[in-house]
């Protein structure tokens, strides 16, 4: 019977194993060079024109970026490549439940992946195809995927920061 030790051996040892270190995994240009690459992230919010908050809320951190940003970009880039960041639609706090698809992130709030490099985000209501599009048009997309008890606040607050009627 193989120990754990031989194991970690043998896995080493394997060709369908790569144990590469984190600057070559993360490069983004490496991982631009993969054809149709897919990076699929998930996010804490995502404010209204597309932009990505997936390491903490205003000034409180839960986590580093890790790969997500090097991924989205390199994804972006990749021939035929997509960058998806997915989250639900609503989170459960101490102070209730809120909207993670907000109108602009808290202040404070650190984007992880900015509007350029986002592809689609997926709620369970839906997807939302923001690449290359306007910011009314990013606007209308993600308000549509976000909790229809909370749509009706983030048209208006869109009209209100915006201008824009969706």
């Amino acid at each position: 019977m193989p120990t754990a030790a031989s194991s970690t051996t043998s896995l080493r040892r394997s060709t369908i194993s790569n144990r590469s270190n984190f600057n070559y995994v993360n490069d983004v240009r490496v991982i631009l060079q993969q054809e149709n690459m897919v990076a699929v992230n998930n996010a804490l919010m995502v404010d209204l024109t597309g932009q990505v908050a997936s390491e903490g809320v205003g000034p409180r951190v839960w986590a580093g970026a890790g790969g997500q940003t090097s991924f989205a970009i390199g994804a972006t880039y990749s021939p035929g490549g997509r960058s998806i960041i997915v989250l639900p639609s609503t989170a459960v706090t101490r102070e209730g439940a809120g909207s993670r698809i907000v109108s602009a992130l808290p202040f404070g709030t650190s984007v992880t992946v900015t509007r350029d490099y986002v592809d689609y985000v997926v709620t369970e209501y839906g997807i939302a195809s923001v690449r290359d599009k306007s910011y009314r048009e990013r606007i209308g997309e993600l308000i549509a995927i976000a909790h229809p008890e909370v749509r009706p606040k983030l048209k208006r607050e869109a009209a209100e920061m915006y201008g824009y009627l969706c």
